[in-house]
């Protein structure tokens, strides 16, 4: 029952709220609104006063939306963007957008397919600011649970209940061979074939790395059953380990398009294995997502990523 005879709260205070909602962390939302962390804590306490219903609850050290929480900030919401709209009738001009937004990505999106997604981004939103990061995807889901960013784009799941799945992309896995190479000229190659050559593979944790030993497994084989000759933490430095003769690798279309259009590298067809795998957006569906993120994901969506080829 909401308390009686209390007054409404103050617009900044359902903007402080929501901004604290969003980072989970009251020290946080006082450095981007330039407050005192005692000030954030009193504009919060003032509207679970008025509404008699506690709005956080503390976990990890963050600050998760309660039930009552998450109907406010709903409510908070609609509220504040009628006040964007108000403002920008009354001025006649529309009122920018603005924020800072947090995305982590692993290699294959991060690296190939992030950079022109936020150069168009910014072109449409320049007043948000973006801060991206690039790590394999355990490392994205990570930083995604611990709230440090609002959402990552991951090349494969989790069985984590926390954590929302959702496709955006999809990748295909090929061979990569340098020129000159016995198996340049050729466009297939069966795994059994495969056991032949040195194999150079991203590191455990990587999504590239985990979708290619699944497809092993349906396939039959085992990691074990070939010849890895190196394990490497980055796309680029497999791509140089290739071409300096190191042993043959096995990556996703999008990190050697400039080099095979360059005709630097060669790509094969491995015959028996289902070598296509999504890639997705990850979220903490305990958090709610700050405007500029969910802004960005709506972007992603009427923007689709090319398909491989």
């Amino acid at each position: 029952m909401c308390a009686p005879g209390s007054q409404d709260p103050q617009l900044p205070y359902l903007d402080t709220f929501s901004k604290a909602a969003e980072l989970t962390n009251f020290t946080a939302t006082a450095k981007v609104l330039c407050l005192t962390q005692a000030a954030v804590s009193q504009r919060v306490q003032a509207l679970e006063r008025a509404l008699g219903r506690p709005l956080f609850t503390r976990q990890g050290g963050r600050l998760l939306l309660t039930a009552a929480g998450r109907k406010l900030y709903d409510h908070a919401q609609r509220i504040l963007e009628q006040h964007r709209q108000a403002r920008s009738d009354i001025c006649g001009a529309p009122m920018p957008v603005s924020g800072e937004l947090f995305i982590a990505a692993s290699s294959i999106p991060g690296e190939h397919l992030l950079p022109a997604l936020l150069s168009a981004f910014a072109k449409k939103y320049p007043h948000i600011g973006v801060h991206a990061s690039v790590s394999d995807s355990l490392g994205v889901m990570a930083l995604v649970e611990r709230g440090e960013v609002s959402f990552g784009l991951v090349g494969r799941k989790s069985a984590n209940p926390n954590l929302v799945f959702r496709h955006f992309a999809t990748d295909r896995m090929v061979l990569v061979v340098p020129p000159g190479h016995e198996l340049s000229k050729r466009k297939r190659l069966s795994v059994t074939q495969l056991v032949r050559y040195p194999l150079i593979l991203r590191e455990p944790g990587s999504g590239l790395r985990n979708c290619f030993e699944k497809s092993l497994e349906r396939a039959g084989v085992s990691i074990s059953d070939l010849t890895v000759s190196l394990e490497v933490g980055s796309n680029h430095a497999i791509k140089e380990a290739v071409l300096e003769g190191a042993g043959v690798a096995v990556l996703s279309t999008y990190a050697v398009m400039k080099e095979t259009k360059a005709r630097q590298l060669r790509t094969l067809v491995i015959t028996n294995l289902q070598c296509d795998r999504e890639l997705f957006t990850v979220f903490d569906q305990r958090r709610v997502l700050p405007l500029s993120a969910r802004m960005f994901l709506n972007f992603l969506e009427s923007h689709p990523v090319p398909e491989p080829s």
